[in-house]
């Protein structure tokens, strides 16, 4: 199990304090969720470990804290303030045919991150790019699974065809997020569960954040089906271009296979998730179109504010991890 992280703030300090020693006095109300930032280290770090209770868990944290009713008041808050600023940040009034359409249109301008380390990127900003996916790689699909009892008919027989895959066809070995473990190996990195949790800017624990708040809520079932279709969709180039990286930069077999395996797989995957998945979902539940729109559109608001904090931190010639980390404290490669 992972050990609990460093506090960010007085909600994770609270939150961390209860994991660890139970419930007690000083967790925060809605007040104190209401004055923090949705976006900042400290909300995001303290919805991560309360999160991370559906998951793994963390060292010496006891299995019933998942149900504590106290620490779910306390989540309830930050996923209140959390999806309010979603809404607010994201567009509305458009279907998701129409969101996910867009997808399908590469930008003209190629700026994003999987543009830049293709075409100049150092390996030290490779390196910081898969830590800081870790957290969301090392359980790839695993939060996607908690819609598939709330879906049926095509929605659930494609649904559930994807994830056969991502979990390997039965294999251990070819499961993605052992597939990644591997990538990280031959970039010298630890290969841990949440290894790198304290490490990470808000900015990345909230494209991770994103998918555990859908997934865990039936009533965001639709927004959880528009994220999914949205990683999808966007997956294959971007694995492309990620791929000829880790080529150019001699990452190692295991590196470039990752990403090698992903533009051949989200590219049956994409089809199967727009013609079977959403278009099954919204056959049988119609008002959910809106919600799917708005997965789609959520994934893409923080996919890009993690891609600017990136790019922003590179282009001046500095570590984009948190507090001075660097890449070498991962060890040599």
């Amino acid at each position: 199990m992972t050990a609990l992280p460093t506090p960010r703030g007085p909600l994770s300090h609270a939150v961390i304090a209860a994991l660890a020693d139970g419930p007690g006095e000083g967790l925060p109300d809605a007040g104190a969720v209401g004055d923090a930032d949705p976006y900042g280290d400290d909300a995001q770090l303290a919805l991560y470990a309360l999160y991370e209770l559906h998951y793994r868990g963390f060292e010496g944290v006891p299995d019933d804290r998942e149900w504590d009713p106290a620490l779910l008041t306390v989540r309830r808050e930050l996923e209140r303030s959390f999806l309010s600023a979603l809404r607010a940040d994201t567009p509305g009034g458009r279907t998701a045919q129409e969101a996910l359409d867009e997808l399908l249109v590469e930008p003209v301008e190629q700026t994003g991150v999987s543009h830049h380390l293709a075409r100049d990127g150092e390996l030290w900003q490779m390196r910081e790019y898969v830590m800081l996916r870790s957290l969301y790689h090392l359980k790839e699909a695993d939060p996607h699974l908690w819609v598939v009892p709330r879906l049926r008919g095509r929605a659930k027989a494609g649904m559930v065809a994807i994830e056969y895959d991502e979990f390997g066809g039965g294999r251990a070995d070819r499961i993605h997020s052992q597939l990644f473990a591997n990538l990280m190996a031959d970039l010298g990195l630890n290969t841990d569960y949440g290894h790198y949790l304290d490490e990470a800017p808000a900015e990345a624990l909230v494209t991770v954040n994103l998918m555990s708040l859908f997934g865990l809520q039936r009533a965001l079932r639709g927004a959880l089906i528009g994220h999914f279709a949205a990683v999808e969709i966007t997956s294959s180039p971007g694995s492309r271009r990620l791929a000829a990286a880790m080529s150019r930069l001699e990452a190692g077999p295991a590196a470039e296979h990752f990403y090698a395996e992903h533009v051949e797989a989200d590219a049956v995957h994409e089809q199967v998730v727009r013609h079977e998945v959403v278009a099954g979902l919204l056959a049988d539940e119609p008002f959910l179109d809106a919600d799917v729109a708005f997965g789609a559109d959520a994934t893409g608001f923080v996919e890009d504010r993690l891609a600017r904090h990136l790019l922003a931190a590179w282009e001046e010639g500095r570590s984009a991890l948190r507090e001075g980390r660097t890449v070498a404290a991962a060890g040599p490669r």
